[in-house]
């Protein structure tokens, strides 16, 4: 099996071959491929696509399946940041209960470096080294300047209302200092918290700690963490005239042009990534064995868009480091696994 071939995934009109890999990473059937460190940096790259302050797409090439999942469950569930973890409710008279309010309240994404605080352990008591507090206290009104006859709530009652904006930071120890540059508050100001009416009125405490994704979804620092395989047509016979034109239709947009060649209209692939690989092209006859579509086993397309607590760069970076830690670790126990063996035998 030729190189190509072995690592492109092939997408039939009914099914799909060559998914998997064999029995361990990077392996094609009865074909060795010894794994080296040359080979591996030789192919191993990372390309940054598309980088904005809360999304990044990013190509991770030469890789196995198992790696890429693994720093996408990284990014999802092992990353910490500080989050609401307990809410002290002094009063709440609005119609969302206390429970659900603290729910609502533990979901809003707070901009404080994790790495500036400590994890708290369960019987440990709140120091400014490893919670953040915030304050609540918020109560609806008549609005005496409303018209006569006012029908919206937001010009007809004070605090209608409540948004992350009106969360208060209440610094504790040395917190005014160190943050002075950049201080601690919600990520969004315009996260609808609850509504209330005239007499409704909530004060609570809010104490926010250190924590990961896989103890709770609030403590994930990514909205979404997904990949794809990169899309690879292949065009095997030339396709022309009416038929270029219904093949570029049955693609995504800016996945196949239209180039005249001696005055003849031909089809031409001119960026696969943006294919979806919904097979529409398959279920034209004419175009049987005309084209083949397939994807790249060993290209990832990264997309990861962040909740805006971590600049999505540096979650990556952050992720990485996870990894290599991981890494170290199973080294680490694989070596005292067979020096406990080796001993064993010696005796």
């Amino acid at each position: 099996m030729a190189l190509e071939d072995r690592n492109r995934v092939v997408v039939l009109e009914d099914r799909v071959e060559n998914i998997s890999g064999a029995e361990f990473p990077m392996s094609f059937g009865d074909q060795d491929v010894p794994f080296t460190l040359k080979g591996f940096k030789e192919s191993f790259d990372i390309k940054i696509v598309r980088l904005t302050p809360t999304d990044i797409e990013f190509d991770l090439i030469g890789v196995d399946a198992s790696i890429a999942n693994a720093l996408r469950r990284i990014l999802i569930a092992e990353i910490p940041t500080m989050a609401i973890e307990k809410v002290y409710m002094i009063n709440n008279t609005g119609i969302i209960q206390d429970e659900v309010l603290a729910h609502r309240l533990g979901l809003i994404p707070i901009k404080a470096n994790p790495d500036e605080f400590l994890w708290k352990r369960a019987d440990e008591q709140p120091t400014d080294q490893n919670t953040i507090v915030f304050k609540l206290e918020v109560a609806c009104s008549h609005n005496r300047d409303a018209a006569p006859g006012e029908t919206d709530p937001k010009a007809k009652y004070i605090n209608s209302a409540v948004y992350s904006s009106q969360l208060v930071w209440d610094p504790r120890g040395d917190q005014e200092e160190r943050f002075a540059m950049d201080p601690i508050r919600p990520v969004h100001d315009d996260i609808l918290i609850t509504k209330l009416r005239p007499g409704h009125e909530i004060i609570c405490e809010l104490h926010c700690e250190k924590g990961v994704g896989k103890d709770h979804a609030k403590f994930s620092p990514v909205a979404t963490a997904s990949y794809r395989l990169l899309p690879d047509i292949q065009i095997l016979e030339d396709i022309t005239g009416e038929d270029a034109e219904l093949f570029r239709d049955c693609f995504p947009p800016g996945v196949v042009d239209i180039v005249e060649e001696n005055g003849i209209k031909k089809a031409k692939i001119v960026n696969p990534r943006k294919d979806t690989v919904s097979r529409e092209v398959l279920r034209h006859k004419q175009f049987e064995g005309k084209v083949r579509l397939t994807r790249v086993r060993d290209h990832f397309i990264f997309n990861v868009e962040s909740t805006g607590i971590i600049a999505p760069e540096k979650l990556i970076s952050q992720a990485l480091d996870v990894l290599i830690e991981k890494c170290d670790i199973s080294k680490a126990a694989l070596v005292q696994a067979t020096k406990g063996s080796s001993e064993e035998d010696e005796e």
